[in-house]
This record gives structure tokens, sequence and C-alpha cells, in this order.
């Protein structure tokens, strides 16, 4: 394990309150450690709009996420992608989660707005406001599992404009 500790403030833009205390009662060390194994991962089937956005934002994907190195995700798809072990994956061109409609909480992270989704061990983020639904999921030993978002958001920004999907 590597504690590269970084300070929230420098990490964190503005959070709803609950998801910001949830978040800094679950901060700890990283692991940076990488996996060269294939993570098996349900490719989406997204819109030719969304595809096109999802293929966009495959080629800005950065090579790291929160320290980890990028995986390979089977099958190889323009819409999955998967950094460390146990894998951080994100899809894009998802459907539109059911907890959007139960609920309004999103939490802002880099100018990218995420639906925040308790698990059994981490989190699934999901974009809301954008016009292709990018989902997230971050095993909780990366807690705090937002750090994640902050390398992925400027890659989102440049690719899947603001909307509704």
């Amino acid at each position: 394990m590597n504690c590269a500790h970084r300070s929230l403030a420098q990490r964190l833009v503005p959070l709803s309150a609950t998801m910001a205390l949830a978040l800094v009662s679950m901060a700890g060390c990283t692991f940076t450690g990488d996996s060269d194994d294939s993570v098996a991962l349900a490719v989406p089937t997204p819109s030719a709009q969304a595809a096109a956005m999802c293929r966009a934002l495959h080629k800005e994907l950065p090579t790291t996420v929160n320290g980890l190195k990028r995986g390979t995700a089977e099958p190889a798809s323009d819409y999955t992608a998967v950094w460390g072990d146990p894998a951080v994956q994100l899809r894009c061109g998802v459907p539109r989660p059911e907890a959007m409609g139960s609920t309004t909480e999103s939490a802002g992270v880099n100018g990218v707005e995420w639906l925040p989704e308790k698990r059994k061990d981490g989190y699934r983020f999901t974009t809301v406001l954008r016009r292709a639904y990018v989902e997230v999921t971050v095993p909780g030993k990366y807690a705090p599992e937002v750090n994640a978002l902050l390398d992925l958001a400027k890659a989102v920004k440049k690719t899947v404009p603001k909307g509704v999907a």
C-alpha cells in the first residue's frame, strides 16, 4: 500500500453535505497496485448519439486513475475501461439509473455532476445532466471513492456535453 495523502481541499470540489461527510469519514490510504489481468465487464448498448460520445470519451481516458494503472476490460470495447485490482470500472452509454428518479442528491466533482449510490463494497457513480450516462464503480478499498472521479472529470467534460440523456 502506498499512502499518498492529498489535501481534501485540493482534491475535492464542493459536494452535498451528506456525500462529503460520507466520503471524509472513509478517508484513508490509497492502494496503488496494478494488475495485468483482464476484468469481465458487461458492455452497454448505447444509442447512436451516446455511442459517438462514448467512443470519444474512450480516446480521452487517462492511463491512471487514483494512481491505478489502466487494465484490460473483457470483452474489449470502446464503452468500457478498468483501472487497478480490484478494478475501478467505467461503462459509458448505460441506461438511466433507477435511483435517479428517487433522489435528487448529486456530487459535483471538478465540473461533473454524479449520482452516488452506496453499494455493498464501495460506490457506483453515474453522471447526471450529461447527454450520455457514464457509470463509474469504485471499490471501497479506494476510499474516499470520489478520488477516481477527479481523474476522470476532464475526459468526461471534454467529450460528453451537458444536457439531458
